[in-house]
């Protein structure tokens, strides 16, 4: 199925727009942005050119996805959520510089937050509403804040993980094993070097 584009919208000719999508009101979409399939883009939302936006993402009204932003699959953005690119904003500057920013598949992002240039938010991590999230997520976190901090670990279904006791592994590498209370037990994904208290 074609993208639907409602008549308000303004989409440039050389935006991509994957099938399924559904474009509604007074939305923008700059040249050269990317939009994958079965997305659904809100009233009022700015996309900025040579954005990526991969397949059924779902971005609430008002959302701000400035140059530099690049997302996965199956991210959510809350209403009024705003991605920054420029870590020194001035209205007049000669040496503006990008920053990117990656958000990975099946992250969601709360609304009203601000998320600050030059990181990396990792996959099915949930991001609290208001927070402004300064530096990269692991996998599977919680932050919310101001600045954001990590409050705990999510599963993929977005339930608060629990901490379970040892590894059902039976390795004793000081990692606990952490329990879903909906899908069943949950580890953290290896490699995110954080512990519970936010630090690396």
């Amino acid at each position: 199925m074609p993208p639907r584009i409602h008549p308000t919208a303004e989409v440039s000719p050389e935006a991509r727009i994957g099938d399924g999508t559904n474009i509604w009101h007074q939305s923008q979409i700059r040249e050269r942005a990317a939009i994958g399939k079965d997305c659904n883009i809100g009233k009022g939302v700015y996309v900025d050119f040579d954005v990526v936006i991969g397949d059924r993402c779902k971005l609430q009204n008002y959302v701000c996805v400035y140059h530099g932003v690049r997302m996965g699959n199956g991210v959510f953005v809350g209403p009024h959520a705003t991605f920054t690119n420029d870590f020194y904003p001035r209205a007049e500057s000669e040496d503006w510089k990008v920053y990117e920013t990656v958000v990975e598949d099946g992250v969601s992002i709360g609304a009203n937050a601000t998320i600050i240039c030059g990181i990396r938010i990792g996959r099915y991590a949930m991001i609290g509403a208001g927070s402004v999230v300064t530096r990269d997520v692991p996998p599977h976190a919680l932050v919310y804040g101001n600045p954001a901090r990590l409050r705990g670990w999510v599963c993929r279904c977005g339930e608060r993980l629990e901490e379970d006791g040892p590894r059902a592994d039976g390795e004793d590498d000081g990692r606990p094993r952490w329990r879903c209370p909906k899908c069943g037990v949950v580890d953290l994904p290896e490699g995110s070097g954080y512990s519970l208290e936010g630090e690396k």
